[in-house]
């Protein structure tokens, strides 16, 4: 592996033009690809295997012409304080509304008015009411004379001191992150200049990362509409691939200035640091990729997309890293080092030159990593101690997580679909914002109007019922459809009860009169996958840490540092989850963060967290410990491989865990809860593993082990393959060809940069 990446690394930097053409070419295809592509026009939704699923298919099947796609909105109406909404000049008011919003577009299927006694829309109170709109197109599909015409509606009642608030997905807009994005980026620009100290060794990063994460999401959004991507696809890919982009040039970049240090020529030096640095950023890489598209075991579509989608996006950072990172470094020539360094060695050189010395390049020097390491090996026990109960006590709020998926009333409550989600509960009950839709198949039933009357009658009796409409048989007559309207709210432990009760309802009278009782909607689906959710999370974590470790123990030849590793991650997730419960779920400091409203955590969180997580923290855990197991391998004791990891990594893998924190961070600022919720989990996991787990924990295990970390049977030792990924062979093989009478080129001892 270091061998074939170090001839990787050489032809990148001397046919630089060449490669760099390459990828500009692919940036502007990509790009053609994106602006050309028409747009999305759904963003579907379906957990195969489901009770909610097999009814909403079930409903496909037996309602033809009657497509689930199409947007909808709810005019909601408030009548002045001490009238009534029926009084004859609000009701007047509604009902021309009605009228404009029929005439309005051509892309409406229906408009119900309030006030029709067929199916009327009216508070009990009289106070509220609402105009059901359905659209025949997507949201996504709407114009904009549409969107404009539902945003007007009710102006004129406004001004006559009526509330006009809107809700529903007919007004969906792609989500924004802010400034805050922005900041994000700028924050990791400042890290990599402190860190480098040289304004082109700091853009490096940011430019190939950038360059990755533009053709990774141009090819997502030219194939949105083929593939049906959603819009937070594009978003989480965009998120970890600008952040492992940034991090896997930065280790690549550092990797190549300490060749140069040591004496190297560019080339040389560049194929050295693509040969070791490129060697962990591709299995550090594949360990991402491992924990992404290992989430198709969840068998949920847009799950499944999100995981690959992001997958390809860190493919292509791995990619860019180990091409585009040697290619550019060519072109930077002497300004990849600072100019204090840049000086400091050629008064070295020179005095080198005076005096008849042979220079071999800087001698190692004592920094913040090396005291670092010396201290957790003084006190190992009590850094151990400290990290791990600390992170235990900031876990105990997972404990209580509730979880479900983010609706209206998780918006902030400064926006209409928030006022309109309110309205609605004031004026009609907690239960109103989340009506069950039951489906009833009568195909093998006998008396069918006898078992819908014993279904609407058992299911009116149930205490969190608030409302069971009648219900509507379709032309065959084989299938009917009935709302259920509950009580408590749609996220409440009392709705998911209700869900489970007439599910139980419907096996008795399957088994007593053939007929099936489903029930789906939004609710229903919210409930199912979250357990969904809940029954994968084991099997998946099964899955991805299982693959790591059987990887990890190929990169480090041992058995205990990838436990070390997989046992130090589950410390820190579940630390951050515990985190996200408390500011999400609970509110503390949810002000802070733009949490307007406490919650359930999103269902996806935890395994999304788990898959994303894991691969990046082991990012860290392969760069930080490969160059321990580098040092151990070439001769160095256990401790003093410690150390000289730190001394060469600590600083690295600070800079790229900050970089990642900001960016993750740079979406807290986003409008949509879920961007909001995955950005600071992310941004708080990130922190927990590289700050707590790979600098404080991983070195106090490695020094309390000793020998023993490095331990693999030798049976084992022979059944692994060895991809040389600390780079033993390839300098061997180079230190050969030098004493063979190379060139010389490429041990060249002294290098004027």
């Amino acid at each position: 592996m270091a061998t074939f990446l170090y001839s990787i690394g050489r032809f990148a930097f001397r046919r630089r033009r060449l490669v760099a053409l390459v990828w500009v070419a692919l940036l502007a295809i990509a790009g053609v690809g994106a602006a050309t592509a028409s747009t999305a026009t759904s963003n579907s939704f379906s957990i195969p295997g489901t009770e909610a699923q097999r009814a909403f298919d079930l409903l496909e099947e037996r309602y033809p012409g009657q497509s689930a796609d199409g947007a909808s909105a709810r005019v909601v109406f408030k009548a002045p304080e001490g009238e009534k909404i029926t009084a004859p000049e609000n009701a007047a008011e509604v009902s021309g509304i009605v009228k404009e919003l029929q005439d309005g577009s051509d892309q409406i299927a229906s408009v119900a008015d309030p006030f029709d006694k067929k199916a009327p829309a009216v508070s009990q109170d009289g106070t509220t009411a609402y105009i059901s709109v359905t659209y025949d197109v997507s949201s996504f599909e709407l114009t904009e004379e549409t969107r404009d015409s539902l945003k007007n509606a009710g102006n004129d009642a406004r001004e006559g001191g009526m509330t006009v608030e809107i809700g529903g997905d007919a007004l969906m807009v792609m989500p924004e992150t802010g400034i805050t994005e922005v900041i994000g980026v700028v924050v990791a620009g400042i890290v990599l200049v402190i860190t480098f100290g040289s304004l082109v060794a700091a853009g490096l990063p940011l430019i190939t990362a950038l360059i990755g994460v533009g053709i990774g999401v141009s090819a997502i959004t030219a194939l949105a509409s083929v593939m049906d991507l959603g819009s937070t696809t594009a978003t989480l890919a965009m998120m970890i691939g600008l952040a492992v982009g940034i991090d896997y040039a930065l280790f690549i970049v550092s990797r190549y200035r300490a060749e140069l240090a040591e004496g190297r020529e560019r080339e040389e030096a560049a194929g050295r640091a693509v040969g070791t640095a490129g060697s962990a950023v591709v299995f550090a890489g594949l360990t991402v990729v491992i924990a992404l598209a290992g989430l198709t075991v969840v068998n949920i579509p847009i799950l499944t997309k999100m995981g690959l989608a992001a997958a390809g996006t860190v493919v292509l950072a791995v990619l860019v890293a180990i091409t585009l990172i040697p290619a550019f470094l060519g072109f930077a020539g002497e300004r990849i080092v600072s100019r204090k360094d840049r000086k400091a060695r050629k008064a070295a050189a020179e005095q080198a030159a005076a005096t008849g010395e042979v220079l071999v390049g800087d001698a190692p020097r004592d920094n913040g990593g090396t005291r670092w390491s010396r201290f957790v090996q003084r006190r190992p026990v009590m850094v151990l101690l400290a990290g791990v109960i600390g992170l235990g006590v900031i876990a105990i709020p997972a404990a209580s997580l509730e979880m479900g998926l983010p609706d209206d009333g998780a918006q902030p409550t400064s926006t209409s679909p928030r006022k309109a989600y309110d309205l609605l509960s004031d004026g009609f009950g907690p239960g109103f914002n989340g009506p069950l839709v039951g489906v009833v198949d009568l195909k093998n039933s006998d008396d069918q109007d006898a078992v819908l009357q014993r279904i609407t009658g058992e299911i009116q009796k149930n205490d969190h019922v608030a409302i069971v409409t009648p219900p509507a048989p379709n032309e065959a007559g084989d299938t009917a459809t009935f709302q259920v309207i509950p009580k408590d709210r749609p996220n409440s432990t009392e709705t998911e009860t209700l869900v489970h009760d007439i599910r139980d309802l419907g096996d008795t009278l399957k088994s007593e009169d053939g007929a099936e009782v489903y029930v789906t909607g939004a609710t229903a689906m919210n409930i199912d996958f979250s357990e969904k959710m809940n029954d994968a999370l084991l099997p998946y974590l099964a899955l991805v840490v299982g693959l790591a470790f059987l990887l990890l123990m190929v990169v480090f030849r041992s058995i205990l540092v990838p436990l070390k590793a997989a046992l130090g991650f589950l410390l820190s997730v579940v630390a951050a989850l515990g985190a996200v419960v408390a500011v999400f779920q609970w509110g503390w400091l949810g002000g802070l963060f733009g949490v307007e409203q406490p919650g359930p955590i999103m269902s996806v969180m935890p395994i999304l967290m788990v898959g994303v997580v894991f691969g990046l923290a082991m990012d860290y855990e392969v760069f930080l410990v490969t160059r321990m197991r580098e040092a151990y391998v070439h001769g160095e004791s256990p401790s003093e491989a410690i150390t000289t990891g730190f001394r060469h990594g600590a600083r690295v893998v600070t800079a790229a865990a900050v970089i990642m924190i900001a960016v993750f961070a740079g979406f807290i600022g986003s409008s949509e809860q879920m961007i909001k919720m995955i950005g600071f989990g992310l941004a708080i996991a990130v922190f927990f593993d590289a700050f707590v787990v790979r600098m404080a924990i991983v070195p106090a295990v490695l020094a309390l082990l000793g020998k023993r970390a490095w331990w693999l049977p030798r049976w084992l030792d022979r059944a692994l393959p060895d991809f040389d990924v600390e780079g033993d062979k390839l300098r061997k093989k180079l230190d050969g060809d030098a004493a063979d009478g190379g060139s010389g080129k490429e041990e060249r001892e002294t290098v004027s940069v």
